[in-house]
C-alpha cells in the first residue's frame, strides 16, 4: 500500500473539513477530561485513606511508652525486631489543658490536648502534612493537627495564643501552623525540647515510638506485632497503643457517602462520551462518502479508503484525547486538594492508570466506530460512494414532513422538526446523549437541593439559632462536642416554658437557670429556650458507652426530623437515630434499659430522628426520665430559637455581654466543608456532562448541515430569510431535545431517589421524606427544558453559519 496518497488524502480531509475536525477534538477533549476527572474521583473517594496512608508512610502502630523505664537503646532495639520495616522516635510527648480566645470576647478551653516534640514535619513514618504556616523552630510554637477528627476548634488563626492551664506562670504556645496527620499521632507538635518545659510536675516521662509493619493488614496481626514490641520493652514501658485500623474504619464511614453519587456520575459521563463519540466518528465517515467515491475512482483501493478515513479521524482525536488527559489533571488538582483536605487524608491525585485507561478507551472507541463505516464505504464501489453522498436516502421522512406540514407552524419550524426522521441512527445517538445530559441536570438539582437540607436539617440553624454553653468556672466551654453543619460548638437546650413541677436541681444548677433566665427576659429576641443535660449511658445492647442528651422542657421545637414515629411526649420515653438502631438491633416501638448512675431506666422508643452526631448512636429524652439518678447535674448548654427578623450575631453579642465569661455564647453555623465539596463536584460534572452533550448536538447538526447544503441553497433562493434559517436548523435538534428533556425529568428523579438513600447507608443512616422530596412543581417543569436548551445552544453555531451562508455558494457547494 502506498502510503503518500493516503497521508495526503488523511491531511486534506483533516484540512478540508475543520469544522468537523475541530468537533472531533473537542469532543474527545471534553469527554476525555470528564472521564478521567469523574473516575479519579471514583477511584479516590472509595479509598483516600489507602492512598493518603501510604503517601504519608502512616504508622500502623503508635506506642506511648515510659521513657524513664527505658533506655535509647532498649528503645532503639524494637526498630530492628522481626517484621518491622519502618520506625521513628522516640518522640517526646505531653498532655496539655489551655485555653484560648472565643468570640464575644469568650475564652474557650480546649480538650486535653497530646503535643509530640518534633524537629521537622518529614519522616520515615508519618510524613506529616503541612496544611498553612510554617514548622515549629523555636521554643513557645505549636503546630496543630488540622484533620476533620481533631475537631474545628483546633483549626484556629495562624497566630493565636493558647494560654496552658496547671503550669507555672501560665506559660503561653502561638499556633504557627496547622497540619495533618493520617492516623492522628497527635493533637499538635513542638520542638523536642519544648516538651520538658510543658510537662507538670509528677507527670509520667512520655514518648511515642511509630512502627510500620510487614504484615498489618488485620486487627489479629497488628496484636501480634503490638505483643512483639512489648516484649522486647523492659515490663510496664508501653503505656498505650493505637492501631491505624481504628482511624481507618472513622476515615472510610466519612467518606462512603461520596462514592454513590460519584459513581453515578462516572458510568453516566462513560456512557455519553460513549455515544457521542461513535457518533461524532460514524457521522464524519458517512458522511464522507461522497468524497470516498471520488478517491477510489482515482485509484484508491479498498484498504486505502479504510486508512484515509480511520487516519482523518484518528488524527483529531488523538490530540483531543491527550489535551483531555492534560485537563482533567489540571482540573482535577483543585477538587483533589479540597477532597483531601475535607476528608482530611493528606495528598490526592490522579493516579497514572486512570489517564492510560481513559486515553486508550477513548482513542480505542474512535478507531472502532471509524473501522465500521470505513469498511463499508471501503467495500462499495466509486459510483454507490457517490449516491450515497448525497442527502438522505428518497423517503426517510417525507411521512413527518406531511404530518408536521400539516400543523398550524411557521414552514421552517415544520421543515425543522421533520429533520430528525431523515437519519434515525444518527438522531438516535444524539436524543441518548442529550436525554443523558438532561437527566444529570436533573439529578444534579435534585442532590444538591437535598444535600442543602441535610446540612440544614443536622445542624438545626433554622430552629437553634444561638446556644449557650456552660463554662468551667471562668475557664470557658465546659466540654465542646462537634456540630453537624462543621462548627465546634456545644450541646444542649431551655424552653422559655418553666421547669415542670418535680424537675430537681443542685442550687448551682438552679441558680445557673435562673442567671439565664434572667439575661433572657431581659435581651428581647428569644422565642423559645431548653435546657440539655448531656452525658453518656450505657445500653443493653451494646457495649460501648452511648451519648445521652437529656432536654429539660419542651424541646420538640429544636428540629430534629424524625424518620419514622414520634418526637416523645413525656418521660420514660425517647427518639433515636438509625445508627442507634443498627448498633443495637432494636426497632421503634422496642423498650431498651439506660444504664445512668448506678440505676436500670427502662426507655421505649418511640421515634427515629435524623441525627449523625457520633456515629448515630444517641439517646434523646427528657430530663425526667433520668433525673431520679442524678438530680444535682447542671445543664450542659442552653439552645435558643429566635423571633422572625431578630439578628443572631447581633443577640450573641448582647447576650454574651449580659452573661459574662461564666458562659460561652455562640451562633449556630451550617458551614459544612463537605457539602461544598460535594457541590463542587456537583457543579464541575454537570457542566462537564451538559457541555459533552452540547457538542453532541453541534455535531449533528454540522453533519445535517452539510448533508443539506443543497436544500439551504434552495430555501434560500424561494426567499427565506436568515432568521427563518436560523430557526428551521435549530428545531432540528429542539424536538429532539424537548423529548429528552421530558423523559429526563422522572429518569433524573429515579436516579435522586436511587442515589441519595445509598449515600445515606453509606453514612448509616436513614433519611427523611422532606430530604427526599426535592423537586418543586416549578422546579419539574424548568428541568423538562433543560435537555431543550442543550439542543438549543448546541445547534446555535452551526444555525448561524447556515444562516450566513450565502445562496450561490450553498448551491455551488452541493
Amino acid at each position: 500500500m502506498r502510503r503518500g496518497p493516503v497521508a495526503r488524502a488523511v491531511r486534506g480531509g483533516v484540512t478540508r473539513r475543520r469544522v468537523q475536525t475541530t468537533v472531533i477534538g473537542l469532543v474527545l477533549l471534553v469527554s476525555t477530561a470528564a472521564s478521567v476527572l469523574a473516575l479519579a474521583l471514583v477511584v479516590d473517594s472509595r479509598s483516600p485513606f489507602d492512598h493518603a496512608f501510604a503517601a504519608q508512610r502512616g504508622a500502623d502502630v503508635t506506642v506511648t511508652v515510659d521513657a524513664a523505664k527505658a533506655t535509647p537503646a532498649e528503645l532503639a532495639a524494637t526498630t530492628r525486631l522481626k517484621g518491622v520495616t519502618a520506625a521513628a522516635g522516640p518522640f517526646p510527648e505531653v498532655a496539655i489543658n489551655g485555653k484560648m480566645p472565643g468570640p464575644y470576647g469568650s475564652t474557650v478551653s480546649l480538650p486535653q490536648l497530646t503535643l509530640a516534640g518534633r524537629s521537622s514535619p518529614g519522616g520515615g513514618v508519618d510524613d506529616l502534612t503541612l496544611q498553612s504556616g510554617h514548622w515549629a523552630r523555636a521554643p513557645g510554637q505549636v503546630v496543630l493537627d488540622s484533620s476533620p477528627g481533631a475537631g474545628v476548634i483546633l483549626r484556629p488563626p495562624l497566630g493565636s495564643k493558647i494560654t496552658l492551664s496547671g503550669l507555672p506562670g501560665q506559660p503561653a504556645l502561638t499556633v504557627v501552623g496547622l497540619a495533618s496527620s493520617v492516623t492522628g499521632t497527635a493533637g499538635g507538635w513542638v520542638t523536642p525540647g519544648e516538651i520538658a518545659r510543658l510537662r507538670t510536675h509528677g507527670a509520667p516521662d512520655s514518648a511515642q515510638m511509630l512502627y510500620r509493619f510487614r504484615s498489618s493488614a488485620t486487627a489479629a496481626a497488628i496484636r501480634a506485632d503490638e505483643k512483639a514490641v512489648s516484649a522486647a520493652l523492659p515490663a510496664g514501658t508501653v503505656a498505650a497503643t493505637q492501631a491505624y485500623l481504628s482511624v481507618e474504619a472513622q476515615e472510610k464511614s466519612g467518606i462512603a457517602p461520596f462514592v454513590p453519587f460519584l459513581v453515578a456520575f462516572g458510568i453516566i459521563g462513560l456512557v455519553m462520551s460513549v455515544l457521542i463519540v461513535a457518533n461524532v466518528v460514524s457521522g464524519t465517515v458517512v458522511s464522507g462518502y461522497r468524497r470516498i467515491g471520488i478517491l477510489k475512482s482515482i485509484g484508491f483501493a479498498p484498504g486505502q479508503v479504510v486508512a484515509a478515513y480511520t487516519g482523518q479521524v484518528s488524527v483529531p482525536a488523538i490530540i483531543g484525547c491527550l489535551g483531555g488527559v492534560v485537563l482533567g489533571n489540571l482540573l482535577s488538582i483543585p477538587l483533589l486538594a479540597q477532597t483531601a483536605n475535607a476528608l482530611g487524608v493528606g495528598a490526592l491525585g490522579v493516579p497514572l492508570w486512570v489517564d492510560v485507561t481513559v486515553a486508550a478507551m477513548m482513542c480505542g472507541l474512535v478507531g472502532l466506530a471509524a473501522l465500521g463505516p470505513s469498511l463499508r464505504a471501503g467495500r462499495l464501489s466509486a459510483v454507490q460512494a457517490i449516491a450515497l453522498g448525497r442527502a438522505p436516502r428518497t423517503g426517510r421522512g417525507y411521512g413527518a414532513h406531511r404530518l408536521l406540514g400539516r400543523l398550524r407552524l411557521p414552514r421552517p419550524v415544520t421543515i425543522g422538526l421533520a429533520e430528525p426522521f431523515a437519519r434515525p441512527a444518527r438522531t438516535s445517538l444524539t436524543l441518548a446523549a442529550v436525554l443523558l445530559g438532561a437527566i444529570t441536570v436533573t439529578f444534579a438539582v435534585g442532590l444538591s437541593t437535598s444535600l442543602s437540607r441535610v446540612v440544614t436539617g443536622l445542624s438545626r440553624t433554622t430552629t437553634e439559632q444561638v446556644q449557650v454553653q456552660v463554662a468551667n468556672g471562668s475557664d470557658g466551654p465546659a466540654g465542646l462536642v462537634r456540630r453537624p453543619g462543621g462548627q465546634a460548638a456545644p450541646a444542649g437546650s431551655r424552653s422559655l416554658n418553666p421547669a415542670p413541677p418535680g424537675a430537681s436541681h443542685s442550687p448551682s444548677a438552679a441558680t445557673m437557670e435562673r442567671s439565664v433566665a434572667a439575661a433572657l427576659r431581659a435581651e428581647p429576641g428569644a422565642r423559645h429556650y431548653v435546657a440539655e443535660m448531656d452525658s453518656v449511658v450505657t445500653v443493653d445492647g451494646t457495649s460501648h458507652l452511648v451519648q445521652m442528651a437529656a432536654f429539660d422542657g419542651n424541646a420538640s421545637w429544636t428540629g430534629y426530623e424524625l424518620i419514622s414515629g414520634h418526637w416523645y411526649t413525656g418521660p420514660g420515653q425517647a427518639d433515636v437515630p438509625t445508627g442507634f438502631l443498627i448498633a443495637t438491633g432494636k426497632s421503634v416501638g422496642d423498650t431498651i434499659m439506660l444504664g445512668f448512675h448506678g440505676r436500670q431506666i427502662p426507655v421505649r422508643i418511640v421515634g427515629q430522628v435524623f441525627d449523625t452526631e457520633n456515629d448515630g448512636i444517641d439517646v434523646f429524652t427528657s430530663w425526667q426520665t433520668v433525673a431520679a439518678a442524678a438530680p444535682s447535674m447542671p445543664p450542659s448548654q442552653y439552645d435558643i430559637q429566635l423571633t422572625s427578623g431578630t439578628s443572631a450575631g447581633a443577640y450573641a453579642q448582647q447576650l454574651g455581654s449580659r452573661l459574662g465569661t461564666a458562659y460561652y455564647v455562640s451562633v449556630n453555623s451550617n458551614r459544612s466543608t463537605v457539602l461544598a465539596l460535594m457541590e463542587g463536584l456537583i457543579g464541575m460534572l454537570t457542566l462537564m456532562l451538559a457541555v459533552v452533550a452540547g457538542l453532541g448536538v453541534l455535531n449533528t447538526v454540522v453533519l445535517s448541515t452539510r448533508e443539506r447544503v443543497h436544500d439551504l441553497g434552495v430555501f434560500k433562493a424561494v426567499g427565506m430569510t436568515p432568521r427563518q434559517t436560523i430557526g428551521m436548523v435549530v428545531c432540528w435538534a429542539a424536538g429532539t431535545g424537548l423529548i429528552a428533556g421530558v423523559v429526563a425529568v422522572p429518569a433524573g428523579d429515579v436516579l435522586h431517589r436511587y442515589v441519595l438513600p445509598a449515600m445515606a447507608r453509606a453514612a448509616n443512616t436513614g433519611l427523611p421524606a422532606s430530604i427526599l422530596s426535592a423537586y418543586s412543581g416549578w422546579e419539574l417543569g424548568a428541568l423538562a427544558l433543560a435537555g431543550l436548551a442543550i439542543a438549543v445552544v448546541g445547534a446555535l453555531l452551526p444555525a448561524s453559519w447556515a444562516a450566513a451562508t450565502r445562496t450561490a455558494t450553498a448551491l455551488h457547494a452541493e
